[in-house]
């Protein structure tokens, strides 16, 4: 007996269906989370710092680094462009202008999302998995504010501090192999990216866009691990899901970000 061939607008239908309950869930999720967020925050030391702790410090080691050759890889590309203009000495502006501004927040927050928000997620749906959160809610303990809201706001407050951890080893980078190896003058290099970076316009919008992102990564890592299917193979998916929809989170928010700060300039 054959099975019966599903029609494509029923399929699209049941699509759409599927789309509007799941974004009415993640709205009513993201409520429940400000809602129960001041329990976390009142015990910041005993629930939040623990995972400001896992999300941050645990990834400084893949910040470090990637920042440092960021940065060498900047000084290079720069100094060969610079060179032909004969401003090689502006190689420092360059270098903190690109980091400062783009570079530093969005690839830091690329691998923040690829190291500290696929963690949490595959913590939280595992924790839904072996039903941990439902005995939560037996011993009238509730999981948002248990285990779902120190997560977030733990990364919340972790991305920032790692993007400007990624800026300033990849102006290090940057000088290093532009006046250490390449033998450009070190007082050009500081003295002008002193001057022409802007405390408001650079480093405050770069500090902004972090922030963002991370509000962006930590709430999709946590919404992604709270809503996955409870078996091995959905929390596989929902991993997939957290990396895809924050890179284009970060990569969509960027652009509208740097069109408003641009304008406001």
């Amino acid at each position: 007996m054959k099975t019966p061939s599903v029609n494509p607008i029923q399929r699209r239908g049941a699509w759409t269906v599927d789309s509007i309950w799941r974004l009415g869930f993640a709205a009513r999720f993201f409520f429940s989370l400000l809602l129960y967020s001041g329990q976390s925050l009142r015990r910041f030391h005993g629930l939040t710092m623990r995972e400001i702790y896992m999300s941050g410090v645990l990834s400084l080691v893949i910040i470090v680094v990637s920042g440092l050759f960021v940065g060498l890889v900047l000084g290079l590309q720069g100094y060969e462009t610079l060179q032909r203009f004969g401003s090689s000495e502006a190689l420092g502006v360059l270098v903190a202008l690109s980091l400062v501004r783009e570079l530093g927040p969005v690839v830091a927050g690329l691998l923040f999302a690829s190291r500290a928000g696929t963690a949490v997620t595959a913590e939280i749906g595992l924790m839904k998995t072996t039903q941990q959160l439902q005995a939560m809610d037996m011993m009238a303990v509730n999981p948002i504010a248990r285990v779902v809201a120190p997560r977030f706001w733990g990364g919340v407050i972790a991305m920032p501090l790692l993007a400007a951890l990624f800026s300033a080893m990849g102006v290090f980078g940057g000088w290093l192999i532009g006046v250490v190896l390449i033998g450009v003058d070190g007082g050009a290099f500081w003295s002008q990216m002193q001057s022409s970076v802007d405390f408001r316009f650079d480093i405050l919008n770069g500090v902004i866009k972090s922030v963002v992102f991370g509000f962006a990564v930590s709430l999709i890592a946590v919404f992604e691990g709270y809503d996955c299917t409870p078996t091995a193979e959905g929390i596989s998916r929902a991993i997939t899901r957290t990396v895809v929809s924050s890179a284009l989170a970060i990569l969509a928010l960027d652009f509208v970000l740097t069109s408003f700060m641009f304008r406001g300039n």
